[in-house]
Order: structure tokens, then C-alpha cells, then sequence
């Protein structure tokens, strides 16, 4: 699974990084927090509001922070029958 944090390094990007990483630990996966600070990079997923939140390369929230429960949601692996 691949996550990017989109951000500065504003006080809400570390949030989001945070409940990112608590919303995993809860739901016993490890994964890997990648941060995009660079503004052209985060331009490019089409994000004008930061803090935003990338998983496997689709953008699910710009310009807020989401709760613990909707990243949880959007963490949640993809099983063989979602797939088919």
C-alpha cells in the first residue's frame, strides 16, 4: 500500500501524518508514510489545499483533516473479492 502525505509541513500536515500512523497501527498494518512537500509535486495530484492524503496513487481528502475513522476506512486492504 503507498501513502503520501501532501503538504508543507503545516501544523495539520503533521496531524494527518499522525492519525495516519495511528489508524494503521490500529488496524495492524505496516506501511510506509511517504511525505510530498515539494508544491509542484503536490500540484500534480491536482491538490490547491493542504493537507492532502494519497493511498495507492488516489487522492481521498485535500484541505482538511480527516477523522481517525474515514483514514481507517481508506486503509483497509483490498481483499481477492474486491478485486474481481
Amino acid at each position: 500500500m503507498n501513502v503520501k502525505i501532501l503538504g508543507t509541513g503545516c501544523a495539520n500536515c503533521k496531524r494527518l501524518e499522525g492519525l495516519v500512523k495511528e489508524a494503521a497501527s490500529d488496524a495492524g498494518l505496516e506501511l510506509e508514510v511517504e511525505k510530498v512537500t515539494e508544491i509542484p509535486a503536490i500540484m500534480a495530484y491536482g491538490v490547491m489545499s493542504t493537507p492532502g492524503l494519497v493511498v495507492n496513487d488516489e487522492v481521498k481528502v485535500s484541505g482538511r483533516v480527516p477523522s481517525k475513522a474515514e483514514i481507517a476506512g481508506w486503509l483497509q486492504p483490498v481483499t481477492s473479492e474486491q478485486e474481481r
